[in-house]
C-alpha cells in the first residue's frame, strides 16, 4: 500500500513512525528512571530505621566506599529529587509525542480522504443515531 500513497501521506506516514519509535523510547527511559525512583526511595525509607553509628557502604563503580550515615543520606535525597525531575520531564516528553503523534495522525486520515469511504460508516440515510 505504501507503494500507492502520494509522496506528501508517504512523507507522513515516515514521520509517524519515527515519532511511534520516539514514544517506545521515551517509554523505556521513563520505565528505567522510575524503578530508580523506587529503588532509591526505598533506600531512603529503609535509612530511617538503621542507626546513625552503623557503618555503611556505598557503591562506586565496582567498589563499595564507606560512609556516614549524613551523607548516605544527603546522597539518596539528592537521587531521588532528581529522578522525580527526570520522570516528570519524560513524562511531559511522553505528552507531547502523543499529541504529535495524534495531530500527525489526523493530518494522514484527512489528506487521504478521511478514511470513511463514500457516505461514511452508516451510509446516507435519514435515520439518526440509534439505540
Amino acid at each position: 500500500m505504501q507503494g500507492n500513497l502520494p509522496p506528501e501521506a508517504q512523507e507522513k506516514l515516515e514521520e509517524l513512525q519515527d515519532l511511534q519509535d520516539t514514544a517506545q523510547q521515551v517509554a523505556v527511559q521513563k520505565n528505567q528512571a522510575e524503578t530508580q525512583l523506587n529503588e532509591a526511595r526505598t533506600a531512603l525509607d529503609e535509612l530511617d530505621d538503621i542507626d546513625e553509628d552503623t557503618t555503611m557502604y556505598r557503591e562506586v563503580g565496582e567498589l563499595f566506599v564507606k560512609t556516614d550515615y549524613e551523607q548516605a543520606e544527603s546522597d539518596l535525597d539528592e537521587k531521588v529529587d532528581s529522578l522525580e525531575i527526570r520522570v516528570e520531564t519524560l513524562e511531559k516528553q511522553e505528552e507531547r509525542v502523543q499529541e504529535q503523534f495524534e495531530s500527525l495522525q489526523s493530518e494522514l486520515q484527512n489528506m487521504l480522504g478521511g478514511g470513511g469511504g463514500p457516505g461514511g460508516p452508516q451510509g446516507p440515510g435519514m435515520g439518526g443515531p440509534g439505540a
